[in-house]
């Protein structure tokens, strides 16, 4: 496992300050706010830590309320909403400074059979053939606002190995193309088939956390594709994450490969929409994902 890894799974290891009340950290940012996809990884970590092992989660919904502050410690309290016989249901505020940032409701599952159908999955060339961000950013350094963005960028992403398989949005600024993107990820190194002693989460939502975190990294960028803009690193557009939703299908491991297919259907009033499907890299269907984020074009 790489150090990087390592400290991302401390980041979700939130401590238990009361029953239902718990304190996250925050790593290093890129900009001046929490990352969106940490926050929203933590908030998963407390809700599950309220459920049984035996039920995952199938789905969660959330709104970015308020820039996250990242030199300070983030409050997750958990409401629970319902204990059902197969489904229980959890909301959580995340709190800092006395006013909410981030609120999530997700609905966790015992597993049960049922009918089971998917669509195909779409073709991508093979993740070990792509470059890897370290082979690739520094190619793009000079698109940047500034000659650290590509260090930031790759110090940003270093627990996670993504490889786009086309041109990234900052790539070819001033080109619009269309508005669909594909990226391989999965974690910076294995993961143990059965959890540390002393972790209070199960193996299957950590697996989920993790792809929660990552969800948020690319999922714009089909808007920016559209419409030729390269991103905040290029400086042509400023914005932010509004509201996150994710339905969790299958069983996957977040440290084996898993293709995150993104497209943008619409865009406007200063809003862009990323909708995208993340399927294993044997072709199942394992998690669907729908974003809106705040997008405007600097004055």
């Amino acid at each position: 496992m790489s150090e990087a890894l390592g400290d991302l799974l401390d980041l979700l290891d939130l401590e238990r300050i009361e029953e239902d009340i718990f304190r996250g950290r925050s790593r290093t940012a890129i900009v001046p706010r929490v990352f969106g996809g940490q926050v929203a990884a933590q908030a998963l970590v407390a809700a599950g830590r309220t459920v049984p092992a035996a039920r995952t989660p199938h789905s969660l919904h959330a709104y970015f309320l308020r820039m996250g502050d990242p030199d300070a410690p983030i409050v997750y309290t958990v409401d629970r909403i319902r204990d059902g016989r197969s489904f229980t249901t959890r909301r959580v505020v995340a709190v800092q400074h006395g006013r909410p940032v981030f609120h999530l409701s997700a609905s966790f599952q015992t597993y049960e059979d049922g009918l089971d159908h998917q669509a195909d999955m779409p073709p991508a060339p093979d993740p070990e053939t792509l470059p890897t961000a370290r082979e690739s950013l520094p190619r793009y350094a000079d698109r940047f606002t500034g000659p650290e963005i590509a260090e930031r960028l790759l110090e940003a992403r270093a627990a996670v190995d993504l490889r786009y398989v086309g041109e990234p949005p900052y790539a070819t600024p001033g080109e619009p193309r269309a508005p669909r993107s594909q990226v391989w990820f999965r974690t910076n190194g294995k993961l143990a088939d059965d959890p540390p002693p002393g972790a209070v989460w199960g193996d299957p939502l950590l697996h989920v956390c993790l792809a929660t975190y990552v969800s948020d990294m690319t999922l714009l960028d089909s808007v920016l594709l559209a419409h030729g803009r390269g991103g905040w690193a290029v400086g042509d557009v400023v914005g932010a994450s509004l509201d996150h939703a994710m339905w969790f299908h299958r069983p996957f491991r977040a440290d084996e490969w898993l293709l995150y297919d993104q497209e943008s259907p619409t865009s406007s009033g200063g809003r862009g929409l990323g909708q995208a499907r993340i399927w294993t890299r044997d072709g199942r269907l394992a998690i669907t994902v729908i974003q809106e984020g705040v997008i405007r074009v600097p004055r």
